[in-house]
């Protein structure tokens, strides 16, 4: 803030000396005394005006001195945050998601016992989409498969049986045998309104190494995808760059409020590696639900 000069520093012409003894005129007296005077007002003035400066900038940037109690400050601060809650992130994204998220393995045969020497012939993730032990995920995974075990977010494993395929997109619906007493079926959203560059976090079973949480945005909308067989072409897809891997088939793509908005199916890659460079697809929720017979939109 720009500082008002009070009074100036410079000096006028300096008088005459009168001789030794000689008296000073009566006039100039009284004016002595009255420059005396002027300049004890001008500096009352000066210290006046700065006390009054100094109370308003307390005023303006201090507001503890107006005496609030530390419970008004509180409030303040806690209606200010209800105004204007915080955004959510990939952190509350996965912590609502994954009691939904579980590890899908398909095995070769009936009596496959797992970690007996016994590989999964497939491996990858499903979502939980009614607390009945409904689980989608994709149809690669399980294709084939003699076999199929789940293991929940609580640890439960327990084996599941096809009950629904939708070859053009993908997708199978498992029925778990055994379920855990509190299963939370994750909630759904739908793609209307999504937009390239919207946020999104990807949970799944990456190479059977999980539940993993990578974050991204979506890249685009109704792209087009051969699926890894090959066989068939799958349309209306999201395309998003949160890193997935082999494993993370079937898993859940959500937004950071942990709304499922897709399964992922696949990744695009040009070489045999089969590792993410950038480029993952997910089949919309509406597509997804509907191969279970539900349409939640």
């Amino acid at each position: 803030m720009k500082r008002v000069a009070v009074y100036s520093s410079s000096r006028g012409p300096r008088a005459e000396t009168p001789p030794p003894g000689a008296e000073l005129p009566e006039v100039k007296k009284e004016k002595s005394f009255s420059l005396r005077l002027s300049k004890k007002k001008l500096g009352i003035a000066a210290a006046f005006l700065a006390v009054c400066l100094l109370a308003v900038a307390g005023w303006m940037f201090a507001p503890s001195l107006r005496g609030m109690s530390q419970e008004e400050v509180a409030a303040a601060i806690q209606q200010a945050m209800e105004a204007k809650p915080a955004r959510p992130t990939a952190v509350d994204a996965f912590e609502r998601i994954a009691p939904s998220v579980v590890h899908v393995r398909g095995f070769a045969t009936e009596d496959a016992i797992e970690g007996e020497g016994v590989a999964p012939a497939n491996s990858g993730t499903g979502v939980v989409i009614v607390d009945t032990g409904v689980i989608l995920t994709n149809l690669h995974v399980v294709r084939g498969a003699k076999r199929v075990k789940v293991t929940f977010a609580n640890g439960l494993e327990a084996d599941a049986e096809v009950t629904g395929e939708r070859p053009e997109h993908d997708l199978a619906v498992l029925q778990a045998k055994i379920i855990p007493d509190d299963l939370m079926s994750a909630v759904m959203r739908s793609t209307s309104g999504l937009k390239p560059g919207d946020e999104v976090v990807a949970v799944g079973f990456p190479f059977g190494i999980g539940p993993s949480v990578s974050a991204g945005v979506i890249s685009g909308l109704r792209r087009e995808y051969r699926s890894t067989s090959g066989e068939r072409i799958l349309t209306n897809l999201i395309q998003f760059d949160a890193a997935v891997n082999p494993g993370n088939s079937g898993g859940a793509l959500v937004t950071n409020e942990g709304e499922v908005i897709g399964i992922v199916t696949g990744l695009l890659n040009p070489t045999e590696q089969r590792v993410f460079i950038g480029i993952g697809f997910a089949i919309p929720i509406e597509n997804a639900a509907s191969a279970a017979g539900l349409s939640p939109f």
